[in-house]
């Protein structure tokens, strides 16, 4: 009984500090939304420029407050100290309230990658289960060929096809096309594995014996599926979703230190670390551009995947017994 106690215990450890860490995360995040959005490109080419992190505000109050000075709020003066707190870019930039903003743009791609990837694989890898044969193999032969495919060179392909179409559907705003180009690439990529996964949980489904009883007794495809697949597949597509999230977070850092993902004025982890090397030379250290980003940037991962990988444990009944008898 106390090893079962302390096993429970230590697989709620993970997932207690991962989300205490998310929840940190979103709550400055959201907390400094209002005036990250008001201040996230506002330039300042004077003594702001890579003014390195100090506690004293750089940037005077009166240029932060609009109005007068003297009636400012306790919230919005602390928000005015809080500009220099991670230093300025090479544009004079508050990197504080680029960090922020950054974080949920990652998210919201990281999330919009783990809908794709549970929607579509579990859809294509379902289809191929259940109706198997020809179908099956045929389905999974272009998983295939989509994995065989070199990643760089889809998302650059998707890019020179899908810019120009995609920035006139959305008014010309050359922003909101490479964000959606982002995540087609991305999610393009996130369901191959989910589709793979998904097809070996079904097929091993297929084979229990109340699947089959329910079978012989005359259940139509629809039924199975809704009452006794699905079901069970919410773990494994729950588990592999969350696991989805920081991945695609790395893909999505990794193309725009590359230049071809989140593109300037709009803040992302991946665009501050990429802007963050660009400032780091032999000559002068700007560590600050790069430190901030990579630290938030990390802290979220690892909170990410303690949650995926304590998800994990919770739905794997073999892992629970694995601890157990070990």
């Amino acid at each position: 009984m106390n090893r079962l106690r302390f096993t429970r215990s230590r697989q709620k450890a993970p997932v207690i500090v991962g989300g205490l860490l998310l929840f940190g995360l979103l709550a400055v995040s959201l907390g400094t939304l209002e005036h990250a959005i008001q201040w996230h490109n506002v330039q300042t080419l004077t003594g702001a420029i890579r003014h390195e992190p100090s506690l004293e505000p750089v940037v005077p109050l009166t240029a932060f407050v609009s109005g007068d000075v003297g009636h400012a709020s306790t919230v919005t003066k602390l928000a005015h100290r809080a500009t220099s707190w991670f230093g300025h870019d090479d544009l004079g930039r508050s990197l504080f309230y680029r960090v922020w903003p950054g974080l949920l743009v990652s998210l919201a791609i990281g999330l919009a990658a783990a809908f794709i990837a549970a929607v579509v694989g579990t859809t294509w890898g379902a289809t191929a289960a259940i109706f198997g044969g020809r179908v099956d193999r045929a389905m999974m032969r272009v998983v295939d060929v989509l994995y065989g495919l070199p990643y760089i060179l889809m998302v650059i392909l998707l890019k020179i096809a899908l810019t120009e179409p995609l920035a006139k559907l959305f008014g010309g705003r050359t922003v909101g096309a490479d964000l959606a180009i982002l995540l087609v690439a991305i999610g393009g990529v996130s369901w191959l594995t989910m589709a793979r996964v998904v097809r070996g949980q079904v097929l091993a489904l297929k084979q229990q014996p109340y699947v089959e009883a329910a079978r012989a007794t005359g259940a139509s495809t629809y039924y199975l599926l809704r009452h006794h697949l699905l079901p069970n597949l919410v773990g494994p597509v729950l588990t592999y979703a969350t696991l989805v999230i920081p991945q695609a977070i790395l893909q999505e850092s990794f193309l725009s230190f590359l230049g071809i993902g989140v593109q300037a004025p709009t803040p992302s982890l991946g665009r501050l670390a990429a802007d963050g090397i660009e400032a780091v030379n032999t000559f002068v250290g700007f560590w600050w551009l790069i430190v901030f980003p990579c630290l938030v940037l990390v802290i979220a991962l690892v909170s990410l995947n303690f949650i995926g990988d304590a998800l994990r444990d919770a739905f794997d009944p073999k892992s629970n017994q694995a601890a157990l008898l070990s």
